[in-house]
């Protein structure tokens, strides 16, 4: 089965200001439910077999500005593991590149906050853990067929120590 073209439809400029949105909606929205609305992703390969999403804190690397997205995730022991996909693009989402420079940070899942080292997967790792995220969410296939970079794979891995700078 081949993969169909990348929409043109996608790489319109007022899509990433929908998503942004859409994204700073559904984390108000998590927050305040705990996760009960905006926990589970229902759109795309999701509209039939739904994912757990979670939110992801991460510190700009220019501004120092903490922002909350939104994200797919699956569970691998005690990891937690994401994808920068966003959606097939082009180039990575910022939020991978405040990690790569903040890699100290919180996720929630539901009502409950975790501090979380991110890491990015090794060769190895990433081939062991892709047809995982794929089993999960189909589309991430679709989103690699889409775009020449290879997709980052994100380790979340708890840490035990505090966090000097949490809020």
């Amino acid at each position: 089965m081949t993969t169909p073209p990348r929409p043109k439809q996608l790489d319109s400029p007022v899509l990433p200001k929908i998503f942004k949105y859409m994204g700073k909606a559904q984390v108000w929205v998590y927050k305040r439910t705990g996760g009960r609305i905006g926990g589970k992703w229902r759109i795309g390969a999701g509209f039939r077999k739904p994912v757990p999403t979670l939110l992801l804190e991460h510190r700009g690397r220019k501004s120092g500005t903490t922002y909350t997205t939104p994200l797919l995730y699956i569970t691998d022991g005690a990891d937690t593991i994401i994808v920068a996909s966003q959606g097939g693009l082009a180039k990575h989402p910022q939020w991978y590149h405040n990690l790569r420079a903040n890699p100290d940070t919180h996720i929630q899942i539901g009502r409950d906050r975790h501090p979380v080292r991110a890491l990015t997967a090794d060769p190895q790792q990433r081939a062991r853990l892709w047809p995982e995220l794929v089993r999960a969410y189909a589309d991430f296939d679709t989103y690699q067929a889409w775009t020449d970079r290879e997709i980052p794979v994100i380790i979340l891995r708890p840490r035990t120590a505090p966090d000097p700078d949490a809020p």
